[in-house]
């Protein structure tokens, strides 16, 4: 299987499959490809509400007692209906992940904090505040410079 992806803003946007023959992939591709409709955003409930949150109001997505939640910009807690895996094959490169539990969006932390035991905190725009494993800080440290 082949794949091209030609990124060209002064054209439609058009997607181009051909395959042999129906398959349960190509019938997910089309839905995939129908129901995009351009924004970049994540379905999040909390309790009787149902919100679209914007990616680029996303502080982390995070795992807390086995439930997978969005944390945005306000520092306000929605759960989704998704693994932590699943979430993060559909974030974009701002995203990286802090911990084992959590993904961060890069672009919404405001600071790092060394705590008196040796590790590190990653504090949000929000204020709300998450740890970095020592291997992720690793790495992270290495992206940055």
């Amino acid at each position: 299987m082949k794949f091209e992806l030609t990124i060209d803003e002064n054209k439609e946007e058009t997607v181009h499959a051909v395959v042999h023959k129906p398959s349960e992939f190509t019938d997910e591709l089309e839905l995939l490809v129908m129901q995009y409709d351009g924004s970049d955003s994540i379905t999040a409930y909390n309790e009787d509400e149902i919100k679209l949150i914007k990616l680029r109001d996303v502080e982390c997505i995070t795992v807390i007692d086995g439930k997978t939640y969005v944390i945005d910009s306000t520092g306000k807690r929605y759960k989704i209906r998704r693994r932590l895996y699943e979430a993060a094959q559909e974030l974009p490169a701002s995203f990286i992940k802090i911990n084992k539990s959590t993904i961060a969006n890069k672009t919404r932390i405001e600071r790092f904090s060394a705590v008196f035991s040796g590790s590190v905190d990653v504090i949000f725009k929000s204020g709300y505040t998450d740890y970095v494993s020592r291997r992720c800080f690793a790495e992270i440290k290495k992206e940055l410079k």
